[in-house]
C-alpha cells in the first residue's frame, strides 16, 4: 500500500516508525516529515495546515490512505477535501475534529449526552469571567476555545491568578483568536490518564492507554507544555476503570456524534480526571497525543495498517487490538526556556550511537537540517526517548540512560517521568 503521513513531530515519527514495519506497507511518505523519519521514509516539505499541497501530494503518489498526524490540518477539514477526491483518510471530518477545536464545543455536546465533566462557564468579557472566577474562589481552571498548540490552559489557585489568565486570553491576545472566548471550569481533583480510542463511526475499539506529565518541571510544577513525557500504560487504570470510561465516555461520544450527523472516525482521545466521583472529561483531542503516541505503538501488537483499513472500511465491530505486556515510558528533550522563548537552529549532539539499541527509540520531535547537513533543533520539544521494558523501573534506567548520554547542554528535562 502507498502510503501518506501528515506531520513532522515526534507523534509522526513513532506513527511513520509503526506503519512501517507492516507488511502491507510498499511506499510510506511523509509530509513534511522530519531528519529522523527521512532515514526510512520519503519526505516531501510541503507544510501540515497547507491543505491544497497534502491534497495534490496524496493524488500524485496515488496514496491508498492518508493519516493525518497533527489536530490543525482536521479542524481544518484535510479529510473533507481528500474525500472529495476519492482519497481514504485517517480522522475525524472537519464538523466531527470540533470536539479539539473548541473547547465549547466539546462541552456542550458532553453536557447534551450526559457524558461526566467538570462545571464550566462560558465567557466573552473579562466582566463574565470575572464573577465565575469569585464563585469558584479562584480555584478553576481557563482555557482558551480554540487551538494553542497545548498551552492554552491555565490552572489557577487564586483569584488574581485567574483574572490575569483571562484578560491575557480576552484583553491581551495572547493566544489570538484561540482566545477570544474562553471558558472558566471548576477545577476537578484526582489523577489524570490519557485514554485513547479508534472509532469507524459506528464501533469503537481502546488503543492504548498513557499518563502524560504536561508541567515544565518536576514534581508537576512549571507552566503548561505541550508534554514533556508519558508512560503507557497509564498507572491509574486498570480493566474496570479502563471498561468504565469507555462504557461512560468513549461510547457515548461516538454515538452521539453519529446522533448530531457527525460520525466520528479515526483516533479519539480521552483525557479524564479519576475523581472520588468517577472518571471524568477534563478534554477531548481528535488524533493521537503527542508525546503518548511515542509509548502507545510500541507497545501495540496490532498490526497498525491493518487498525487503519479496518476503520476506513467501518468495519470495527468484533476487532480485538493487543499489547505487548510490557512498559514504556519516554522522555522529552526540550529547548531551554521552552514553553516561553527559544533558540531555533542549536546544533544536537550526534544520534548515530543510539539508533540500534534494542527497545529504544529516539524520535524527532522538534528537529531539521542546517545547510551543512547537521541536525539542530526547530522546536520547543526537540528529542523524545522511548524505551520499553518489563517494569516502569527497567524504562527509567533506559531511557534516563539515553538522555544523559545524549548530554545536550542546550537543552532540558524533568528527571521524574514515571516515576510511581
Amino acid at each position: 500500500m502507498n502510503i501518506l503521513v501528515v506531520g513532522g513531530g515526534g507523534r509522526e515519527h513513532a506513527i511513520a516508525t509503526t506503519l512501517s514495519k507492516s507488511p502491507l506497507t510498499t511506499r510510506l511518505i511523509v509530509a513534511p516529515g522530519n531528519p529522523g523519519i527521512e532515514e526510512f521514509a520519503e519526505c516531501y516539505p510541503i507544510a501540515t495546515d497547507d491543505i491544497p499541497g497534502q491534497c495534490k501530494l496524496a493524488r500524485d503518489i496515488k496514496a491508498d490512505f492518508v493519516f493525518i498526524g497533527p489536530e490543525i490540518p482536521l479542524v481544518r477539514g484535510l479529510k473533507d477535501e481528500l474525500l472529495k477526491l476519492g482519497i481514504s483518510a485517517f480522522g475525524p471530518s472537519k464538523k466531527a475534529a470540533q470536539l479539539e477545536g473548541s473547547k465549547i464545543f466539546s462541552r456542550n455536546f458532553c453536557k447534551r449526552h450526559n457524558i461526566p465533566q467538570p462545571v464550566f462557564k462560558y465567557c466573552t468579557d473579562i466582566e463574565t469571567a470575572k464573577k465565575q472566577i469569585e464563585l469558584l474562589d479562584g480555584y478553576c481552571v481557563v482555557k482558551a476555545d480554540g487551538l494553542a498548540a497545548g498551552k492554552g490552559v491555565i490552572v489557577c489557585n487564586t483569584i488574581d491568578q485567574a483574572i490575569i489568565a483571562s484578560r491575557d486570553m480576552l484583553e491581551k491576545n495572547k493566544f489570538g483568536d484561540a482566545g477570544k472566548s474562553i471558558l472558566i471550569e471548576e477545577r476537578i481533583n484526582g489523577i489524570e490518564a490519557s485514554v485513547f480510542a479508534v472509532s469507524d463511526g459506528n464501533d469503537a475499539v481502546l488503543i492504548g492507554t498513557a499518563q502524560d506529565h504536561k508541567r515544565a518541571y518536576d514534581n508537576d510544577e512549571g507552566p503548561n507544555t505541550g508534554g514533556m513525557g508519558a508512560i503507557s500504560p497509564a498507572p491509574a487504570l486498570d480493566q474496570n476503570l479502563n471498561k468504565e470510561i469507555f462504557n461512560n465516555i468513549i461510547k457515548p461520544t461516538i454515538n452521539g456524534m453519529k446522533l448530531e450527523g457527525h460520525p466520528y472516525e479515526g483516533i479519539l482521545y480521552a483525557g479524564v480526571m479519576i475523581t472520588d466521583k468517577g472518571p471524568k472529561v477534563i478534554e477531548f483531542n481528535c488524533r493521537f497525543g503527542d508525546p503518548e503516541t511515542q509509548v502507545v505503538l510500541p507497545r501495540l501488537n496490532t498490526d497498525l495498517v491493518s487498525i487503519v483499513q479496518k476503520t476506513i472500511e467501518k468495519n470495527l465491530n468484533g476487532f480485538t487490538i493487543d499489547f505487548i505486556p510490557q512498559n514504556a515510558i519516554t522522555v522529552v528533550i526540550a529547548s531551554k526556556g521552552y514553553p516561553g522563548e527559544f533558540k531555533r537552529g542549536v546544533l544536537l549532539p550526534s544520534l548515530k550511537n543510539f539508533k540500534n539499541k534494542n527497545k529504544i527509540s529516539v524520535f524527532h520531535s522538534g528537529t531539521s537540517k542546517d545547510k551543512n547537513g547537521n541536525i539542530v533543533s526547530d522546536g520547543g520539544r526537540v528529542l523524545s526517548i522511548t524505551s520499553v521494558g518489563t517494569n516502569v523501573h527497567d524504562c527509567r534506567q533506559k531511557a534516563y540512560g539515553i538522555v544523559e548520554a545524549i548530554n545536550w547542554k542546550q537543552g532540558f528535562y524533568r528527571k521524574d517521568i514515571g516515576k510511581l
